[in-house]
């Protein structure tokens, strides 16, 4: 499975009453920081299945739109490394397990 727990960066929409939410995929779900969230399978069309969450190792994702968006030091569990070229954000960690961080450790787009 790889590593057992990897800290990481997750770039999330930050909604208007400051909660976080997924970029595209499950969006109306709320992710709470300093809650354990395992992942789920949701097929989205037009997306790849890939039924894990998924972070960067740095706060870079040139390829995404920055605003309404903040990024977030997170904590992975169950996870599994994946090379992506430098303009989707280089190395990406699939996971079972997340957790953001305290949210000073933000990283603000907008």
């Amino acid at each position: 499975m790889g590593k057992n727990v990897v800290n990481g960066w997750k770039l999330f929409t930050l909604r208007k009453d400051g909660t976080l939410g997924s970029l595209f995929i499950n969006r109306r779900a709320r992710i709470r920081p300093g809650k354990w969230h395992k992942s789920e399978s949701y097929p989205t069309k037009g997306y790849k299945h890939r039924p894990y969450w998924h972070a960067t190792d740095s706060p870079e994702a040139p390829h995404l739109t920055k605003t309404g968006r903040a990024w977030r030091r997170v904590e992975l569990k169950g996870v599994t490394e994946m090379e992506r070229p430098f303009s989707q954000g280089g190395l990406w960690y699939l996971a079972d397990w997340l957790r953001v961080e305290d949210v000073n450790t933000e990283k603000s787009l907008s």
